[in-house]
């Protein structure tokens, strides 16, 4: 990202703020829990998840009730995940927009990101309620998830913009990214511990971005679970390169947005 698009960026940020408004009202417009979703769907899944492999499959969790230790996974996991969903057709839903006027395309999925920063707070409101009620007091690696949030949003605006720009030449990719994200999910330690994966394997799965994402959350809020610094700075590492990546390969494709969509 040149220092031109910075700039560029900067000038247009109160446009970014009206797409992630848009976003917002769009999103819980008719909606009768509203904002309640944000909170719904990991939930759900926390029980799911809780009844599956915590209560019949006896999956450990580091001593941690299994499920805020899942909880503590599914809310940066669905962040992650629903921000994705959303930004790939961000480009193409906006269709007349682009071929109309100019602005900078990536406000479109970076205002999906944005957006998504509200369920997120939602999400961790209930997380520190669950903590509550389990008797959990947070480790002083608190201070350090301000630097996990911002390697989280940095690694989903880099998939969100390259699954934005690939949508509009590449029209299978709404149909292929469900199974991906279903996939990515089963190889990030969601519903799991680091533990129970060889220690030779590790580094080979900490190439996932999102692998650091979720265990640095649980090491910040969790005494038990200690950080790993290796692994963490694998992840970090992998997570600059995916958002270059996306910038790059969403500059590239920027010029032909208007013509191919």
């Amino acid at each position: 990202m040149g220092r031109e698009t910075i700039l560029e960026l900067w000038r247009y940020r109160e446009l970014l703020y009206f797409f992630a408004w848009r976003e917002i009202k769009v999103r819980y417009r008719q909606a009768a829990f509203g904002a309640g979703w944000a909170v719904v769907q990991p939930l759900l899944s926390m029980v799911v998840f809780t009844l599956l492999f915590g209560r019949v499959a006896h999956m450990p969790s580091d001593g941690i009730p299994y499920p805020i230790f899942c909880y503590c996974a599914l809310v940066p996991w669905t962040y992650f995940s629903s921000v994705v969903t959303t930004a790939s057709g961000s480009l193409v839903n906006n269709e007349s927009l682009l071929t109309k006027v100019y602005f900078p395309r990536m406000l479109l999925p970076a205002g999906a990101a944005l957006a998504g920063l509200l369920d997120f707070v939602i999400g961790s409101v209930l997380l520190v309620g669950l903590m509550l009620y389990y008797h959990v007091v947070a480790s002083w690696a608190l201070v350090l998830s301000p630097v996990i949030i911002l390697v989280m949003v940095l690694v989903t605006v880099g998939v969100s913009m390259m699954m934005a720009a690939a949508n509009v030449r590449y029209r299978d990719v709404k149909y292929a990214l469900p199974f991906l994200i279903q996939i990515w999910m089963f190889a990030t330690p969601v519903i799991y511990p680091v533990t129970v994966i060889p220690k030779w394997l590790r580094p080979i799965l900490a190439l996932n971005p999102c692998w650091g994402i979720v265990d640095g959350f649980r090491a910040c809020l969790f005494p038990g679970i200690p950080f790993d610094a290796r692994l963490l700075g694998i992840s970090v590492a992998v997570a600059l390169a995916v958002f270059l990546a996306g910038v790059y390969y969403f500059h590239r494709e920027e010029k032909s947005f208007a013509d191919v969509i």
